[in-house]
């Protein structure tokens, strides 16, 4: 259980959901220290505690503000002496059915400020920082089943988590000679907080709606699933994987 022992991780969008329980599982596995970034800041000084304030920071950061990222980076460096792995989680989902010929284009620009432009900032600033140090570090992405197909509803969303991959592919070319690894992971629909309030019902019944679609007979996908395969991509056993995403769905792309 000692997959990152020594490693020093962030999480955007850190206290809750997926980024919570990667939070969990990297300190499980040996991580030196986990930095959970999030503008929930009851819940993210709570998950620090309960990790554990020797191995874990919490820090207030919105990534639609880039000086905010840019601290945090600063900050965890300042902390711990290097940063050698960036989950970039943070993002949100449509306020709204968003088709085409209806877009509320003031809800598609702070879609894409904090799912696509806080994306960008998040690698930016992580990247500098390892170049400088020197570390062949780790970039994970979170983006989306949807972000391989088309939508009748939620086009915002849909354009956003497109707009994700295409930023991993390109930043895994070019920080490839670095010795940085950047990939993402794309889940499937769960039951994470966001998900329960943007339909207003209880994670059973979100899982009981999502669950006929996929191809695995009574298996639900869980906020665990998903940072098991985060793990993957940042511990060693992915060491000549990058541009690449991670599909989390059960089948349900096929």
């Amino acid at each position: 259980m000692e997959k990152l022992k020594g490693k020093v991780a962030i999480i955007t969008g850190g206290a809750s959901g997926i980024g919570e329980a990667t939070a969990r599982l990297f300190a499980k596995n040996g991580a030196r220290a986990v930095v959970i970034a999030d503008i929930q800041d009851e819940l993210g000084k709570n998950l620090s505690v309960s990790i554990g304030s020797n191995c874990c920071t919490y820090i207030h950061c919105d990534v639609t503000n880039e000086a905010q990222i840019k601290s945090l980076v600063d900050r965890t460096i300042e902390i711990y002496g290097q940063l050698d792995i960036m989950f970039s989680n943070a993002g949100m989902v449509s306020i709204s059915n968003q088709i085409v010929v209806d877009l509320d284009m003031d809800q598609f620009d702070h879609l894409f400020a904090v799912n696509v432009r806080g994306m960008a900032a998040c690698i930016k600033h992580a990247a500098r920082s390892m170049v400088e140090k020197k570390v062949k570090g780790t970039i994970i992405c979170t983006a989306s089943v949807i972000g391989r197909q088309a939508v009748l509803q939620q086009t915002d969303y849909c354009m956003s988590k497109h707009a994700v991959i295409a930023l991993m592919k390109s930043a895994s070319k070019q920080l490839g000679k670095h010795g940085i690894r950047v990939n993402s992971v794309s889940p499937f629909a769960v039951a994470t907080p966001l998900m329960c309030n943007m339909l207003e019902k209880e994670a059973a019944e979100v899982e009981k709606i999502y669950r006929p679609m996929s191809s695995l007979k009574d298996v639900v996908l869980k906020v665990e699933d998903i940072a098991e395969a985060v793990l993957f991509l940042a511990a060693g056993e992915s060491g000549f994987i990058t541009g690449h995403d991670l599909v989390v769905d059960g089948g349900f792309s096929i």
